[in-house]
C-alpha cells in the first residue's frame, strides 16, 4: 500500500472545499486546481450585486482556507483535457498526475442555445458577475439623470428572466432599493417609472416550491412594485430590444439572466457519460461508471437513487454532503472496506423576497413572513465560512434594517470602462 495517494480536485466550490476538508490528511496529498484564487458564496450573490454587501464577505481566499493544511497545494490554472486512461490531467500551466481525480466544477448559465441573448444579458454566477451587475446598474442610475426622453424607456425599464430563488432575490432586493435609497439618492428622478419586470417560463414564481411559498411569493412581488409575466420565454435580445414569445418587445439596456443552469464540462469525457443537462453520471459513491478513479461530486453530478431517479437538485446541501461522504468513502475504498451509499435528505427549500418577507418550505412545516425571514438569515450565516465575516454580514443588515439603507453603492470600473 502507498504512504500517499494523490488526489487532484478541480474546483473549489461548496463540494471541492467540504471533500478536502474531510480528506484524510495523513493518506491523501491534495491537489486543487481552480480558475479563481477564493471560494464564492452563490446564495448571496444577489446581495453584492444589489449593493447590500460587499463581495470580500462572502469571498474566501482559497490559500487561507487551507492554510493549516500542509498535505494540501493549489495551482490557479484552467483544465483543458482529462486524459482518464492515463490517469493525467492537463493544464494550461502543465500536465498533472493523479491517483484519483475529482471533478467538482459546478455549473454554469444556460442561455438554451440562443447565443445572441447571451452577448448582451447580465448573468450572476461569479463575484465578478455580482460586482458587474452592481456596477451596471448604478451606471444606468446616473445616466437616466442625463438622457434625453427617448432614452429613458430602455433605462427605466429593468428585466430579470428566470423567476426562481435568485430571480426572485434580486427582483425583491430591486424594489425595496427602488422605494428606499433612490428617491434619496437622486431626489430629482421620478423613479415611480422605474420598471422591475420579472420574466419566467413556468406558471409561478419559485416554481420548485410549494403552492403555498408559489402564491405568497408572486403576492410579495406585486405588492413591492415588481411586474410579474408568467408562461412566457425571452426569444431575443440584442442590448437594447427584448422580444417574447407573446409577441411583446419591450425596450431595456438591463437584462439579468437567472434562467437556468448547465454543468461545467471538460475534454476527455466520453459522451456516453454525460447525461441530461450535460451532468456526468455516477455511480451511489459519486464515481463515474467505467472509471476506476474518476468522481464527480456537486452540482456536475448525475446520481440516479430511488428517492430521485432524475438526479438530486443542484443544491448547495447536496454539494455540501457528496464531498463530505466521498471523502469518507475514498479512504475507505483505499482499506478494502465497505462503502456507504449516498442519498440526499431533503432539508427543505427557502427563498428571501426582502425585509420581513420570505417563504421557507420545510419536511415537516412551510411557513412565511418575518419569522422564515429570520430563519433565512440565520441559516445563510451559518454557511459562511469564517466566524469574521458572519459578523461582517450580521453587522451589514442589522445597519440596513435600521436605516434602510447602505453606504455600499460604489461603481468599480476601470477608467477605459463605460
Amino acid at each position: 500500500m502507498k504512504t500517499k495517494y494523490s488526489v487532484v480536485v478541480v474546483g473549489g466550490g461548496f463540494a471541492g472545499i467540504n471533500f478536502i476538508r474531510q480528506l484524510d490528511k495523513e493518506l491523501f496529498e491534495v491537489l486543487l486546481i481552480d480558475k479563481i484564487n477564493h471560494h464564492q458564496f452563490q446564495p448571496l450573490f444577489y446581495q453584492v450585486a444589489a449593493s447590500q454587501i460587499e463581495p470580500s464577505s462572502i469571498s474566501f481566499p482559497l490559500r487561507n482556507i487551507f492554510r493549516n493544511q500542509e498535505n494540501v497545494r493549489i495551482r490557479l490554472a484552467e483544465v483543458e483535457e482529462i486524459q482518464h486512461d492515463q490517469n493525467l490531467i492537463k493544464t494550461n500551466i502543465g500536465t498533472f498526475h493523479y491517483d484519483f481525480l475529482v471533478l467538482a466544477m459546478g455549473c454554469k448559465t444556460n442561455f438554451f442555445g440562443n447565443n445572441e441573448i447571451g452577448k448582451h444579458a447580465l448573468t450572476l454566477k461569479t463575484t465578478y458577475e455580482a460586482i458587474s451587475i452592481r456596477n451596471h446598474i448604478l451606471q444606468v442610475f446616473e445616466d437616466i439623470i442625463s438622457a434625453n426622453e427617448s432614452e429613458k424607456e430602455s433605462l427605466l425599464n429593468m428585466v430579470i428572466v428566470g423567476a426562481g430563488p435568485t430571480g426572485v432575490e434580486l427582483a425583491g432586493a430591486f424594489a425595496e432599493i427602488k422605494k428606499n435609497v433612490l428617491p434619496k439618492d437622486y431626489p430629482r428622478i421620478d423613479f415611480s417609472k422605474l420598471n422591475i419586470i420579472l420574466v419566467e417560463g413556468s406558471p409561478n414564481t419559485l416554481n420548485a416550491m410549494s403552492e403555498s411559498a408559489k402564491q405568497v411569493s408572486r403576492a410579495y412581488l406585486e405588492r413591492m412594485g415588481v411586474q410579474i409575466i408568467t408562461d412566457t420565454f425571452v426569444t431575443h435580445y440584442d442590448g437594447e430590444n427584448l422580444q417574447l414569445n407573446s409577441g411583446k418587445t419591450l425596450k431595456t439596456k438591463t437584462l439579468i439572466w437567472a434562467a437556468g443552469v448547465i454543468a461545467n464540462t471538460v475534454n476527455g469525457i466520453p459522451e456516453d457519460w454525460y447525461a441530461p443537462g450535460r451532468r456526468i453520471k455516477v455511480d451511489r459513491v459519486n464515481k463515474v461508471p467505467g472509471s476506476e478513479n474518476l468522481f464527480v461530486i456537486g452540482d456536475m453530478a448525475y446520481m440516479e437513487t430511488p428517492l430521485y431517479p432524475k438526479g438530486h437538485p443542484q443544491l448547495a446541501n447536496v454539494a455540501i454532503n457528496q464531498g463530505k461522504i466521498l471523502a469518507r468513502n475514498l479512504k475507505k475504498i483505499i482499506e478494502g472496506k465497505p462503502t456507504e451509499a449516498y442519498e440526499y435528505k431533503d432539508l427543505g427549500t427557502m427563498a428571501t423576497i426582502g425585509r420581513n418577507k420570505a417563504v421557507v418550505d420545510l419536511p415537516f412545516i412551510k411557513f412565511r413572513g418575518l419569522f422564515a425571514w429570520i430563519i433565512w438569515m440565520f441559516l445563510h450565516l451559518m454557511l459562511i465560512l469564517s466566524v469574521r465575516n458572519k459578523l461582517i454580514i450580521f453587522i451589514n443588515w442589522a445597519w440596513a434594517y435600521v436605516t434602510k439603507d447602505t453606504a455600499l453603492r460604489l461603481i468599480m470600473k476601470d477608467n477605459k470602462q463605460r
